[in-house]
């Protein structure tokens, strides 16, 4: 397991690099000057525009400028937005706020998806399966930003059951109607993975011999084919977490919530590079950690699986 863990580490290095200087590359590449969109309608005197760029080594070649950045965030510093605001610190105000959200859509998502699954495949060929079928391509099919305007004008606008936007209300009621958008958004996925499985374990020759030798339904249900079935159902929610924390971009940009998505979101706006980049690699460190904590859960799920 510990040379496992560890040629796991050594492995994500590479791509955390190769990943880090795509992106420092596109922000990079983004067209328009950000020292002048940092002014805004002010005119900025020359000696100020070189000043600004001399301090965010703008004028350097492409390759020393990441490398000057790929340098300090080996020391942990994420470097400065254009407004001198650490980015470490953004981060670390605007973390909480993802965090709530996607943990409560994880939670949400974890027991439609699973339930809606379950059922469906247990009742292959009938009505819940049928439902399962709709639920999944609606979901699939409609964009979150239509299913997010819509709970908003229902739920908040005409029935005012919910704060449409902003963290006022404070946690959960604020969290309440972007979790359960996004949950919904992602639990179809779930849904169709969890009775896809189970239907497959459920024809499985042990399930047959379990049926053979007596086993009532609900222990071959719940001892046999449940267990077996969740095996790629932990392996997609133990990612989907942390894909939940970078698809909370739309979502809190809808809801007006000061997260990362939020941050991103105006920082791109913005032109704000450090912060693009600095948030970007953040949400790919954690999709990286999320993956190997998965990895080296699994074989506590499934006793045949041994890491070499």
């Amino acid at each position: 397991m510990l040379r496992y863990a560890t040629r796991r580490i050594l492995l994500m290095i590479p791509t955390l690099i190769g990943s880090t200087f795509l992106v420092f590359l596109l922000v990079f590449l983004v067209p328009g000057d950000p020292v002048l969109a940092l002014a805004g309608d002010k005119r900025l005197s020359e000696s100020s525009i070189r000043a600004i760029r001399e301090q965010y080594n703008l004028d350097d070649p492409f390759l020393v400028q990441y490398f000057k950045w790929l340098g300090n965030v080996l020391h942990g510093d994420f470097g400065f937005d254009f407004n001198n605001n650490s980015v470490t610190d953004l981060i670390a105000s605007a973390f909480p706020y993802t965090m709530a959200l996607a943990l409560s859509a994880f939670c949400l998502k974890l027991v439609i998806g699973v339930l809606i699954g379950v059922w469906a495949g247990l009742r292959e060929g009938r009505a819940p399966d049928k439902f399962n079928l709709f639920f999944t391509i609606f979901f699939l099919a409609v964009p979150g930003f239509i299913i997010a305007y819509l709970a908003q004008y229902v739920f908040g606008i005409k029935l005012h059951w919910l704060p449409i936007s902003g963290v006022r209300q404070g946690f959960p009621i604020a969290f309440v109607m972007p979790a359960m958008v996004l949950a919904l958004e992602t639990a179809s996925p779930l849904a169709r993975l969890t009775r896809t499985s189970l239907v497959d374990v459920m024809r499985a020759d042990f399930i047959v011999t379990a049926h053979a030798k007596g086993a009532s339904p609900g222990r071959v249900v719940w001892r046999h084919a449940l267990r077996n079935a969740f095996l790629p159902v932990v392996t997609y929610l133990g990612l989907s977490l942390a894909s939940l924390l970078g698809g909370s971009v739309l979502i809190e940009t809808i809801f007006n919530l000061p997260g990362l998505g939020g941050t991103l979101s105006d920082a791109i706006t913005l032109q704000q590079g450090p912060v693009v980049v600095g948030v970007s690699v953040f949400l790919l460190l954690f999709f990286l950690l999320s993956s190997l904590i998965v990895d080296l859960l699994y074989p506590l799920i499934d006793p045949r699986v041994r890491h070499a």
